[in-house]
């Protein structure tokens, strides 16, 4: 792990504002549990994207191949709601700040 490197976030803008704060914790814990010691605390970055469609092809897609995970609300019928990867800098450089 490089202790400069950057956790990316990315949480569907159609939910509520704190659904989205609530979510990116989520993934961001769910990343820590699937990728022990891969980050370990350093800088966060908070993007947004439309809606689970969008993330979902973030996902499925646009960061295939990459060190990532995705959180799925148990309250929200299994949706997708957050992902959470971890050196994708140039793939998300365009996606606007949460």
């Amino acid at each position: 792990m490089q202790p400069d490197q950057k956790l990316f976030v990315l949480v569907r803008n159609d939910l509520s504002r704190s659904q989205k704060a609530v979510q990116a914790g989520h993934a961001v814990a769910q990343f820590c549990i699937e990728q022990p010691g891969k980050w370990v605390n350093g800088t966060l970055v908070y993007l947004k994207v439309a809606d689970e469609k969008e993330l979902d092809e973030w996902f499925g897609t646009k960061l295939f191949g990459a060190t990532r995970t995705f959180f799925c609300e148990p309250d929200r019928d299994n949706e997708m709601t957050a992902i959470a990867a971890l050196g994708v800098d140039e793939y998300v450089k365009d996606l606007p700040l949460l």
